[in-house]
């Protein structure tokens, strides 16, 4: 879950009131939240950098708070203070409105370019704002938080603030070969293409994380206003020209996506929690969004809908006894405006508003929640369920407990080993190149080693033996895990499959061991050798596979279907984990003897 960092005073300043720590960290479990820990900007910075960074710091006292990952609400002072002001009933809930503009109505006209790139964008106007060093740094503080959460570092919404009193609309959204943007980024005092703007921020710490989202395409997005200057290159960089200052008065908001419903909860986040500080609290300037197929929408959305629950479900799921005035009294205090609706000879509904906010609510049992939170969890009764079961463990895990033991007493050594490989652990290295069209793949993997889900638990285990050269031999080890394959049945496009994998390294090759150690998981399986009935039982048959040395290789059939294979491995697979004697393995298929 994400944490935020809040300066002490500032923190205290817009609740109102101080607190010790204790009293605070109090409020927070009632709402619902966690103080993590109570720490200054000096030994956070000497933690992650070092202590000499931290000599200029302050030793101001910051409060960090675990916030849940769909409060996207609360990750700024600004939503805090108020979701805890409006809980204590020191506040009301704001009403949260879209106003059109006394003068130009700002557009925003989405190019067919874009398509290609990046193809969503929506936009809205913060007017007569009023910024202190503060509110300033919560505001980009609040925009961080949110691509680093919501927007998943940039990859699906990217967003830009500009001061609208330096640039000029309508502005257009377009993309363009990197050679035709040209631009002054922001902080610089001079103009680079966007080539070089991506070789400027290759090696820094904070950009250079956004780089590859377009550096492979063939154009990028790039917002400019009417006079041609460049508002932004999103997702990288915002322009210059229009930096947001502690003087600027009037912010124009521009989302970029990829996920058009993920941009609007962004833009709806961003205003509502800003616009306090708007001569006129809590309104939002529209603006028109033109899109690339012609059609017109005014954002921000600001949706408010309604829902609704009644006293004998909420009692009943939440554990409580509680009658509807109790109930809408609590979700009040969560900033869900709520009221009983009474009619004759019908139970009474709850009916409540749900702002827009608060998009982590999309069901009954997401307000119930919220109920249960007011109430207070150490305020539920405990209660012995009227439902008993009896539990039971897993088929699979139970024959695979039971086949870990056995392998245990035949004198192998079990692994537990990662799921996810290297692209060549599972192709060149197991001499298949065709295996990686049959591997499902991590889209945005953190490193090398770990690019797709394994297709066979073998890899694994010569890695391990890789991993420890030094202990005597023979090494016999052994693995009873999950594998992934492809399943186009499934709705995610995938399954696991438990295998059973064996290997033993010795100087000799050692097939007679492997061979062994199958035939005693058939006599423990009660799995008897096939004599006539080639469909009952089990055997071996002579088999080619790329894996083994030839003609020493050999499928396990079990009731007529091959369910995996044993053999000695080829010597260049051998070398290509770093080993140097011979090996010998065997990987079936568990799931077929249920």
């Amino acid at each position: 879950m994400p944490t935020i960092g809040i300066k002490k005073d500032l923190l205290f300043t817009a609740l109102g009131q101080t607190y010790t720590e204790e009293e605070f960290n109090d409020l927070c479990f009632e709402f619902g939240l966690e103080l993590d820990e109570v720490t200054t900007e000096k030994q956070m910075i000497s933690k992650e950098q070092g202590e000499e960074k931290s000599l200029e710091a302050s030793e101001e006292e910051i409060y960090r708070i675990e916030i849940p990952a769909n409060r996207y609400d609360l990750l700024c002072l600004e939503g805090l203070a108020r979701a805890l002001l409006i809980f204590q009933g020191k506040a009301t809930i704001p009403h949260y409105r879209r106003v059109k503009p006394s003068g130009v109505l700002q557009q925003l006209i989405i190019k067919s370019e874009t398509t290609r790139v990046r193809p969503f964008a929506v936009a809205a106007v913060l007017r007569n704002i009023t910024f202190t060093k503060e509110r300033y740094n919560s505001f980009i503080d609040l925009q961080d938080k949110l691509h680093q959460n919501l927007c998943r570092k940039r990859s699906l919404v990217a967003i830009g603030t500009h001061d609208l009193d330096t640039i000029e609309g309508p502005f257009i959204y377009d993309a363009k070969p990197p050679s035709e943007i040209k631009f002054v980024p922001l902080n610089q005092n001079k103009a680079f293409s966007a080539t070089e703007i991506m070789e400027l921020y290759s090696t820094d710490s904070h950009l250079r994380h956004y780089l590859h989202i377009i550096r492979d395409k063939p154009v990028y997005p790039v917002i400019y206003d009417q006079n041609n200057v460049v508002l932004s290159m999103p997702p990288i960089i915002n322009g210059n020209t229009s930096k947001i200052t502690l003087n600027t008065r009037n912010v124009f908001i521009e989302c970029t996506a990829v996920d058009l419903q993920k941009a609007k909860i962004v833009l709806d986040v961003l205003v509502c929690m800003f616009s306090q500080y708007c001569d006129e609290p809590f309104t939002i300037e529209e603006a028109l969004v033109v899109n690339s197929d012609g059609t017109e929408t005014c954002y921000p959305e600001l949706h408010y809908r309604q829902d609704s629950v009644t006293m004998d479900a909420v009692n009943r799921f939440v554990g409580i006894n509680l009658n509807e005035d109790e109930i809408a009294k609590m979700l009040t205090k969560m900033s869900l405006k709520s009221h009983v609706k009474r009619k004759k000879k019908q139970r009474p509904q709850i009916l409540v508003e749900i702002p827009p906010t608060r998009h982590d609510i999309l069901h009954s049992c997401d307000i119930m929640e919220d109920i249960a939170i007011a109430y207070g969890y150490n305020n539920i009764k405990m209660t012995i369920p009227k439902t008993a079961t009896i539990a039971q463990q897993f088929p699979l895990n139970k024959l695979s407990d039971q086949l870990r033991e056995e392998m245990a007493h035949a004198g192998f050594t079990e692994t537990l080993t990662f799921s996810l490989l290297s692209k060549e652990d599972i192709t060149d290295k197991l001499r298949k190149p065709n295996e990686l069209s049959e591997a499902v793949h991590i889209s945005n993997p953190k490193a090398t080693e770990f690019q797709v889900a394994r297709t066979t638990l073998l890899p694994g285990l010569l890695k391990t033996i890789h991993a420890n050269k030094r202990i005597p031999l023979p090494v016999k080890l052994f693995e009873i895990s999950d594998i992934v394959v492809k399943d186009n049945s499934k709705d995610v496009g995938a399954r696991n499959e438990r295998h059973l994998c064996a290997v033993y390294y010795n100087k000799n090759p050692g097939f007679e061991v492997i061979h062994g150690i199958m035939d005693r998981i058939m006599q423990v399986l009660d799995v008897s050798l096939c004599t006539e009935d080639k469909n009952k039982g089990y055997y071996i048959s002579a088999h080619n596979d790329s894996l083994y040395f030839p003609g020493r290789c050999a499928q396990v059939i079990f009731n007529g279907q091959s369910i995996g294979s044993l053999g000695v491995l080829h010597p260049e697979i051998v070398t290509s984990f770093d080993l140097i004697h011979p090996c010998s393995a065997l990987e079936i298929n568990l799931e077929v003897f249920l």
